[in-house]
């Protein structure tokens, strides 16, 4: 079991999976909210029943599946909604995230947590030992976002509106990694961070 927990966080197209994949490589386990937030909402799985109840069902797909697109929609462009999506989500998904974690392998586990400012930061997550904030200039994050598809530039300014400020973020952080460079610069900071965090472990 590891016996430190290292968060991961940081806006919209920031770079955390990257970063996050980094640490997989060095052989750290991690558990991802994204991850956990799909497999909570898959088919059969309470939380989709209680958001096709508080959304309707138009919310899902005719193979009864969550119709992401729409969902993701409706979040962005009121702010009610979702509140109420994350009321649903959000402690599923943290005690997933936590079982995970007390089950990992190795010195220390990554828990992925893009939304962790949103999500009530240290008071709802005190089980996380540090915060590593992966921050990028909010210019860049909306480039990357508009290299996606699917995401026209409305659509990102609602995405990155309705997230956290980089002041909110920065604010939870032990570590921070500026994300505005090349990926072997991004890999050489990670290879730093974790011989510090196997200091950390009991």
């Amino acid at each position: 079991m590891a016996g430190v927990v290292i968060a991961i966080t940081g806006g919209v197209a920031s770079g955390k999976s990257t970063v996050s994949e980094c640490f997989h490589r060095l052989g750290i386990a991690v558990a991802d909210a994204d991850v956990a937030a799909r497999e909570i909402v898959a088919k059969g799985q309470p939380a989709l029943a209680d958001i096709a109840q508080k959304f309707g069902a138009e919310m899902l797909l005719p193979n009864g599946q969550l119709d992401r697109g729409r969902m993701r929609e409706r979040v962005f462009a009121d702010a009610d909604a979702r509140r109420a999506l994350e009321a649903i989500t959000h402690p599923r998904i943290r005690t997933m995230l936590r079982e995970q974690c007390a089950q990992a392998p190795g010195p220390y586990a990554i828990a992925a947590i893009p939304l962790l400012a949103e999500g009530g930061g240290r008071d709802h997550y005190p089980w996380l030992d540090r915060v590593l904030v992966v921050d990028a200039p909010v210019s860049l994050q909306r480039a990357r976002l508009l290299a996606r598809a699917g995401i026209d530039a409305a659509m990102a300014e609602r995405m990155i509106a309705a997230q956290a400020s980089r002041a909110q973020r920065l604010a939870l952080a032990d570590d921070v990694i500026v994300n505005d460079g090349d990926e072997n610069a991004l890999a050489a900071i990670v290879c730093r961070l974790d011989r510090v965090y196997r200091m950390l472990a009991p």
